[in-house]
């Protein structure tokens, strides 16, 4: 067997899917971790999370610090997820079976599957855009359907190309929003924009929970990108990269987008992508940032996709019993999320900016949960001992339904329901406190609180890891 991690087996297809990564197909660094998640933060999408804070009414000096705040709280719990990996070697949502059942773990992931649907479908908005920019095409469709194919082509390659492809939106990255930093200050006096608007409550938890919610929505999938890590990589070390690659790439990208909405005002929010492409000057600079764009934004929405991909075929085989598939399925599966992204991409909304806002603090109400559950059991409960083979069984030590941590998501969800303060609803708790979400930080504490101790006493890890036998790691699939 090739080492997958050879330059020669670059473009072969990914072997592995939700089953569990043989030590011998183990490899690479914590340091790829790192390059991924700063080149999936180094993007467009996450310049537009920047500028909705101040947007919506937040000045800029203030929402920059509360969007380091949201980004360090959120990126430390994602990064324990990813801590997971290199231990289990499975997809995070098939580790999240242990805590809610074989078949009750697909109640958060129809979540997830929507959360990867629709950060596809506002990527590949903002992405086409950009190609369209490149190629001097007016019609929206055509540079959706190019961008969505390479979208494909990578997330059907799988694990290698895709780290690969986060080293080139790093580097690429850093020089072309360098680039744009120093035309910013160049063009606009920046200093006249920030620090004018005092202090506000309302608008610095929106800053906050904007930067949280970014980070906590990578939670569901962050371990499919370091379950290819040695068995011997160091919690600690894999916990830190992944960290500090998260939260520099974003926490960059949304303070540019901060600032650019404090000094541009409606010359960017109407068009962010070409707003981007002026401001970088002659047409050739211009055309190379569309590309950094473009490249960015491939580099997260092939991690949406393949996330996508992993969801869907957790959700089936939670019922038909399987663990691989061959590859032919596997590339259908993902050219269908594709598709079905694209469409949506399409026919996308005009309010975009509203929109991805509500987007982004709904999906905050229906992870947080997950992710207390999950991490609560993993280090506290179970203390990093799983029974990898009965994750794939509901005859097994975790059941098909967890009855107790379901019902502890369901309560963790309806918790944060008086908190909320989105376009449609506003909760009675979120009027007393001036208008400010503090929904996903009750969501977080109240599950916490309830499910720790009915878990210390309802579930039953091993002893130690198990992990499945020789014989059942070969490749079944047909």
């Amino acid at each position: 067997m090739k080492n997958d991690g050879n330059q020669e087996d670059l473009l072969t297809p990914e072997r592995r899917t939700i089953d569990v990564v043989p030590d011998n197909e183990r490899h690479g660094t914590p340091r790829s971790q790192f390059t991924l998640w700063f080149g999936a933060n180094m993007q467009i999408t996450a310049i537009v999370d920047g500028a909705l804070a101040v947007v919506f009414g937040a000045d800029a000096l203030w929402a920059i610090v509360g969007l380091l705040i949201g980004n360090v709280v959120g990126g430390a719990v994602m990064a324990l997820h990813s801590a997971q990996g290199p231990r289990m070697g499975l997809p995070q949502m098939i580790s999240s079976r242990a805590q809610f059942g074989v078949k009750g773990a697909v109640v958060p992931l129809i979540m997830v599957i929507l959360m990867y649907l629709g950060f596809a479908a506002t990527g590949t908005v903002l992405a086409g855009q950009a190609v369209n920019k490149m190629l001097d095409i007016d019609n929206p469709t055509i540079g959706i359907l190019i961008f969505g194919g390479l979208t494909a082509f990578v997330a059907i390659t799988g694990y290698r190309l895709i780290h690969v492809v986060g080293r080139i939106a790093t580097v690429i990255g850093i020089i072309g929003f360098t680039y744009l930093a120093i035309r910013l200050f160049a063009e606009y006096n920046v200093g006249d924009f920030v620090g004018v608007v005092g202090f506000d409550t309302a608008t610095f938890l929106l800053a906050i929970s904007l930067g949280a919610g970014w980070q906590l929505t990578f939670g569901p999938y962050v371990a499919d990108y370091s379950r290819y890590l040695p068995r011997s990589t160091s919690e600690r070390t894999t916990f830190w990269s992944t960290f500090l690659g998260s939260v520099i790439g974003s926490q960059w990208s949304m303070t540019f987008g901060a600032l650019v909405a404090a000094v541009a005002g409606d010359a960017f929010l109407g068009n962010q992508v070409g707003f981007l492409g002026e401001l970088a000057g002659p047409a050739v600079l211009a055309f190379l940032i569309y590309l950094v764009i473009v490249v960015g934004k491939l580099t997260v929405n092939v991690l949406n996709a393949y996330g996508g991909f992993m969801s869907i075929l957790t959700t089936v085989t939670a019922f038909n019993g399987r663990s691989q598939i061959s590859t032919a399925a596997r590339a259908l599966y993902i050219l269908g999320f594709v598709a079905v992204s694209m469409l949506i991409a399409i026919a996308a909304s005009a309010d975009f900016l509203n929109n991805f806002k509500n987007f982004v603090l709904v999906l905050l109400m229906v992870f947080t949960p997950w992710s207390a559950i999950n991490l609560i059991d993993y280090y506290l409960i179970s203390k990093e001992r799983i029974d990898l083979p009965a994750l794939y069984d509901p005859k097994g030590r975790y059941g098909s339904w967890n009855v107790p941590a379901l019902s502890c998501y369901a309560l963790g969800v309806v918790a944060q329901i008086p908190f909320l303060a989105q376009k449609m609803y506003t909760g009675p708790i979120t009027g007393m406190l001036g208008g400010a979400d503090i929904s996903w930080i009750v969501g977080i504490v109240f599950t916490g609180a309830i499910y720790y101790p009915l878990a210390k006493r309802t579930n039953n890890p091993p002893a130690q890891m198990i992990y499945p036998s020789q014989t059942e790691m070969v490749d079944t699939r047909i």
